[in-house]
């Protein structure tokens, strides 16, 4: 007797459920917002539980205090570049949160302004232990609308990345974000110049980083086959290699701040230096003043509002970090220690390369 294979039964199919944790990876050059969005994602209200690992390149944290309080996990790494010298930080704290598992629902990863997204991303597939738990949802790639022309157009040194081009080409999604700063006409010309690098990843046009987070979170947006395609050798754990007249000079000191010193000193020193300033961030005591004041600059535009309330007892320290090209550190510890109300001897911490 013989059975016609057409007929017979078979499994019913089903769509298979991926239960792994979503992983969405915030990139983007210093100062094009990644803070924001974050922000953003941590104050909605869509009830989702948020664990939070924050990047800095720096010194000195300044977004730990930047990223509102929120009722998440976060985690910060603030002793090297997240896609070099800490990613075995980052396998660490990964596989603490997954002993937790039941306390979030999703894990978001904001990186440095420096880091390269492809090893982040390579860690979601080259740890088994890892990519069995956790699943890489999305890269979003925040681009500073003023100014990414710039930081696409820079020469680099033989053999050294250029960062913007990098988290452009890897994005799933891209923030056009600052798009109030600059006319339809450049908008266009930068739409222009990231479909030159990433013709399929989606562009949000966004002011303050304001967008649908139903667009960047939870989108299984992040392709391996359409990686692997661009880049063969995706999978291969390469060295990479930064520009090392990069570097970044914190300042950490306690005492008061002089606001007309302040204004005055910030002020000339971005108009003089801010090009080869990326990115400027600060958290000060004013004197006077029972609020922090709170700086962020993108190369020569400076905003600064006013913070939370110092506490009581709560010692009232400054804490500044710049971020940029041949930066002068002994130039930018006289600078402040100027504006402080009674300077004190003022030692920086050592310089970190990129």
């Amino acid at each position: 007797m013989t059975t016609d294979s057409t007929s017979a039964e078979l499994p019913e199919e089903r769509d298979v459920v991926d239960t792994r944790v979503p992983v969405t990876v915030l990139t983007g050059f210093l100062g094009s917002g990644k803070t924001t969005l974050l922000n953003r994602i941590l104050t909605e209200q869509h009830g989702l539980r948020i664990a939070v690992i924050e990047n800095e390149f720096g010194e000195v944290g300044i977004d730990d205090a930047l990223v509102v309080d929120a009722e998440e996990e976060i985690f910060e790494m603030n002793n090297g570049c997240i896609c070099c010298t800490v990613r075995g930080d980052l396998i660490r704290i990964l596989g603490a949160l997954m002993r937790r598992r039941e306390r979030f629902d999703r894990v978001v990863i904001e990186t440095t302004g420096l880091a390269d997204p492809a090893p982040v991303a390579q860690t979601f597939f080259m740890d088994d232990e890892i990519a069995s738990q956790l699943r890489l949802d999305a890269i979003v790639t925040l681009v500073d609308a003023a100014h990414i022309g710039a930081h696409l157009d820079e020469v680099k040194p033989e053999g050294v990345e250029n960062e913007s081009v990098e988290q452009i080409a890897f994005a799933d999604r891209i923030v056009l974000n600052k798009t109030d700063l600059v006319g339809e006409s450049e908008i266009a010309e930068v739409v222009s110049r990231i479909r030159a690098v990433n013709a399929l990843a989606e562009i949000l046009p966004a002011r303050q980083a304001d967008v649908e987070l139903a667009k960047v979170l939870d989108v299984h947006a992040f392709d391996l086959d359409r990686v692997l395609e661009t880049d063969p050798q995706f999978l291969i754990d390469t060295e990479h290699q930064h520009d090392t007249t990069v570097t970044s000079v914190g300042i950490d000191v306690e005492g008061e701040v002089d606001e007309d010193r302040l204004n005055a000193w910030l002020g000339t020193l971005l108009r003089e230096r801010g090009v080869d300033i990326f990115r400027s961030k600060g958290i000060l005591a004013l004197a006077g003043n029972p609020r922090q004041y709170v700086f962020q600059g993108v190369h020569m535009l400076l905003d600064g509002e006013s913070g939370r309330e110092w506490e009581a007892g709560e010692e009232r320290r400054n804490r500044l970090v710049f971020i940029g090209r041949n930066l002068d550190r002994d130039e930018l510890d006289a600078g402040f220690a100027a504006c402080l109300v009674n300077a004190p001897a003022l030692k920086s911490r050592a310089a970190v390369s990129a």
